[in-house]
């Protein structure tokens, strides 16, 4: 095939995105927000991100950009767009249910930029649903959910239990849970007395 007769590219060059403005800034962070949750560190890291690549691409200046996010972000706190406590709260409730362990909720909310205090404070007013906190004493009850949704130990068929006890235990410690949790949860023999277990605390 010649080069005449090679295909050609018909797919339409990628526009190149707008230089970072203030108001460019505004119009990417409130089309963010409507998309997404966030926490004010985040939202920075989102804009940030923007900021840098106007600055390699249009020659803008990164720290006018970097004040223009800081002022943007703490006006959005200040008309409530932004609230980390209310963030980790319905993160926390989230996560909690998906079976995610105190220590993994912390860490998740410490790595969207929440403050440590505020960590702190949520786990220890977070109650589930059920009525069990979130706090390390409640782990029983995520552990317990996240066997059930990634049907480990007493979800698995009983023959199947045995050849698997090792894989599950390492799903459930990398989820955050403590040796004592883990085995606790796999020892029930069915669900239902999983079930008990956990109405027990």
């Amino acid at each position: 095939m010649t080069n005449s007769e090679a295909p050609k590219n018909t797919r339409p060059p990628r526009k190149l995105p707008k230089p970072a403005t203030p108001e460019r800034l505004e119009a990417i962070a409130l089309f963010h927000l409507e998309r997404f949750a966030s926490s004010a560190a985040n939202l920075k890291r989102v804009l940030l991100r923007r900021v840098q690549r106007s600055a390699q691409l249009h020659g803008t200046d990164p720290a006018a950009g970097a004040a223009a996010i800081e002022a943007l972000v703490a006006r959005f706190v200040q008309d409530g767009l932004l609230d980390d406590k209310l963030y980790a709260e319905a993160r926390t409730a989230r996560l909690h249910r998906r079976g995610a362990s105190a220590r993994k909720i912390a860490a998740s909310l410490a790595e969207k930029g929440i403050d440590r205090e505020v960590i702190s404070a949520t786990l220890d007013e977070a109650d589930g649903d059920d009525g069990y906190s979130v706090r390390p004493g409640g782990d029983l009850v995520a552990a317990a959910a996240l066997a059930r949704r990634r049907r480990l130990g007493p979800y698995r068929l009983p023959e199947m239990r045995a050849e698997f006890r090792q894989k599950d235990l390492g799903t459930l410690a990398r989820a955050g849970f403590g040796r004592a949790i883990a085995e606790r949860v796999l020892s029930a023999e069915t669900p239902d007395a999983l079930r008990d277990l956990v109405e027990e605390g």
